[in-house]
């Protein structure tokens, strides 16, 4: 009997280890205007429980700090909505990111992003209990990240990093999301790793690299984005582990672009098989 309760005790003080180390890895933000239906909904979307993880708030005045004059006063609203799940991974592991009700903000510019702010080795979940522009993601997401690792980023990093989502979404406006992510991953990729820093040696990697990329870039876009990495290289970057991260981010990307063409492949296929039975059977009533 008392070998029986000492093993249960030893199990209880396991699973309180357990989930304490954890709750210390998980950092979930919300947003100050939710209700708490909506506080809810997050928290089972970022399959959390109130008091489990710690928990921060973000309000629109935190927003505002890092977003006016770079988004509109549409995409930065009034109300703090965005919410985030962080949670720090092993060395090694890179950055994902998954959204929901984010419609103007793509994972891929969140997670460029998050690279120029120094992020490494995260799991993120943006997201909204109705559909939002979320401009103010990158705010709550990282201020958890702070919260987590203990480290500061600093106050350039962050308004860079936000300007740079901007930036990315507005070019994608007008040459197509997934084009200017690629375009903005690749030119900061070779700009940070030979730490280029002449305004109009940047200039020619952008245009290089758009061509290799077959974009067609106006000369304001060309301008727009050299200013951008102008800033970034201003950053004290690491230039190896950013370098990792974006290389890493160029591999998912390419693997997810394999597994989409592979599933539509295989979508055409059993397209094609069925129109072809549909045929065939019409082709016995007309016979």
């Amino acid at each position: 009997m008392k070998k029986k309760l000492v093993s249960i005790v030893l199990l209880c003080v396991l699973l309180t280890t357990w989930m304490s180390y954890g709750s210390q890895h998980v950092v979930v933000t919300l947003g100050n205007d939710l209700n708490q239906q909506q506080r809810q909904q997050m928290l089972e979307i970022f399959g959390v429980q109130e008091g489990t993880v710690k928990t921060l708030v973000v309000t629109n005045q935190e927003e505002r700090r890092y977003l006016e004059g770079l988004a509109t006063e549409r995409q930065i609203g009034t109300r703090a909505i965005s919410s985030a799940y962080i949670e720090n991974l092993q060395q090694g592991e890179g950055i994902s990111v998954e959204t929901y009700n984010i419609t103007w903000v793509t994972e891929e510019m969140i997670m460029n992003a998050l690279v120029t702010a120094g992020v490494t080795n995260a799991k993120v979940i943006a997201a909204a209990p109705f559909e939002v522009s979320g401009t103010a993601a990158l705010t709550g997401i990282l201020k958890g990240f702070e919260e987590i690792t203990g480290e500061k980023i600093s106050e350039e990093q962050k308004q860079v990093a936000n300007e740079e989502m901007i930036k990315t979404g507005e070019l994608g406006e007008e040459i197509g999301k997934e084009e200017a992510t690629t375009l903005i991953r690749e030119i900061k990729e070779v700009v940070v790793e030979k730490r280029i820093r002449e305004p109009e040696e940047i200039k020619r990697v952008v245009i290089e690299i758009a061509g290799q990329l077959n974009i067609r870039l106006t000369e304001g876009q060309v301008e727009e984005i050299t200013r951008l990495m102008e800033r970034i290289t201003r950053l004290n970057l690491n230039t190896e582990v950013i370098r990792q991260q974006l290389h890493g981010i160029g591999q998912q990307l390419r693997d997810i672009s394999r597994d989409n063409q592979q599933v539509q492949s295989l979508l055409q296929r059993m397209i094609e098989m069925l129109k072809r039975l549909v045929e065939s059977i019409l082709g016995m009533f007309s016979s």
